[in-house]
């Protein structure tokens, strides 16, 4: 009898599985694609995946996981996703607003008072770090973080920041003044931080222990985490590094994991992530049905917040990252996410899409009006490197070329 509910309940599900994997056409032309990408750069090596709101419709994993080990890419392989943690944070605090514990427009100072009487950095002489500073004309809101209008910036991608702390991509400039006042102009930076801590204040809960009760265990995300646990750092990527000798590789160390930032620091795979992405194409809900979004969260996070246009940011630091990203002067910013601004391109993620990225070379888009999500995961320095950003793109055009039209 069992045997029988089994062969009936695979025979309910295989037209949907059937449809899935028929949508995408010739996916043999991306494993071709992306095959020479790693033979032809000097990329290590990609995981990339594909996928609509039921299921996947591609995986392919090429080049190394590890190449001093010889060790192959593989679909499970874990990626440190970096700044791919943001959009997690910002569904947190989503939750938080929904519950009604805080509003987007709610100043930060609110709940976190060191955010009380910013100041804004108005001259700054790069000669001798001095600068003067005037009070912001308004305070930096909930809404001004998740949209990076803040005026908080990282050090990788502000001359300013970087003569002031130096180029660490980790290091904090929260002590310091704004780059300019709350909601005049988009700027890459700490904000999502901020939400962490935000999270962390109004919930009670450290923010590990948040997104994963509130968003990973939900959504089967079970190789999403801060520290990777032991017996899975074999599936962990190195990371490399681009130096005037060329890429060298940064073997893992012993205990992998990253400190527990809003902003930063998660470690997951393609499938994992598409996971989270398929929330997105579920209006909010998980694959067993609850609900972590309602609809109107949904809307809400895809739509523009900004008010401003999201503009290029310079590299303060080479060795960290190229100026980024693509779509600056076009696309805006939402709850979290960067929306794709308005083309005629076919064969490229819809006007309306939500995307951003990792500093490693990680990136992914949300397709609502195609139904469709995809990530693109390598792990290597400097972020928008020419040759990661080429793969991208070559790689969006074939999703959307094998995509019915």
């Amino acid at each position: 009898m069992l045997r029988l509910v089994l062969v009936l309940a695979f025979a309910a599900l295989a037209p949907f599985q059937a449809q899935a994997q028929n949508r995408l056409r010739d996916s043999a032309e991306i494993d071709r694609y992306l095959a020479g990408v790693v033979a032809q750069t000097q990329i290590p090596g990609v995981v990339a995946m594909v996928a609509d709101a039921d299921g996947v419709l591609y995986t392919g994993a090429f080049g190394k996981q590890d190449t001093a080990a010889g060790i192959a890419m593989k679909p499970d392989t874990i990626f440190r996703i970096a700044s791919m943690t943001k959009p997690v944070t910002s569904v947190a605090i989503m939750m938080l607003v929904q519950q009604g514990d805080i509003s987007l427009d709610d100043p930060i100072s609110q709940y976190l008072p060191a955010f009380e009487s910013e100041q804004v950095i108005e001259n700054f002489n790069p000669a001798d770090k001095s600068y003067t500073s005037r009070p912001a004309t308004n305070p930096i809101t909930i809404r001004h973080l998740l949209t990076h209008t803040s005026g908080l910036g990282y050090a990788f991608s502000s001359s300013v920041l970087a003569a002031l702390i130096g180029g660490d991509p980790t290091a904090t400039a929260t002590g310091l003044p704004l780059l300019h006042d709350p909601g005049a102009k988009w700027t890459y930076g700490e904000s999502t931080r901020v939400l962490g801590k935000l999270v962390e204040e109004v919930s009670g809960q450290p923010l590990d222990e948040f997104v994963h009760e509130r968003i990973f265990v939900p959504l089967d995300m079970s190789d999403t985490f801060y520290e990777v646990p032991a017996p899975r750092n074999g599936r962990v990527a190195t990371t490399h590094r681009t130096t005037p000798q060329g890429l060298v590789e940064d073997p893992n160390p012993a205990k992998i994991a990253a400190p527990v930032y809003g902003d930063g620091g998660l470690h997951s795979t393609a499938a994992d992530y598409v996971k989270f992405m398929q929330m997105f194409l579920n209006n909010g809900r998980a694959p067993d049905g609850k609900r972590l979004l309602s609809e109107a969260s949904v809307k809400l996070m895809g739509q523009n917040h900004s008010r401003v246009l999201v503009e290029l940011q310079p590299t303060a630091n080479p060795a960290v990252s190229e100026p980024f990203p693509l779509g600056a002067g076009r696309d805006s910013f939402g709850l979290g996410f960067q929306v794709t601004g308005a083309h005629s391109d076919p064969f490229a993620r819809s006007p309306g899409s939500l995307s951003w990225a990792g500093i490693f070379n990680t990136e992914f888009w949300i397709d609502p009006k195609r139904g469709v999500c995809a990530v693109l995961m390598m792990q290597y320095l400097p972020f928008y490197d020419a040759s990661a950003i080429s793969t991208l793109q070559g790689f969006e055009k074939r999703v959307y070329q094998g995509l019915p039209h």
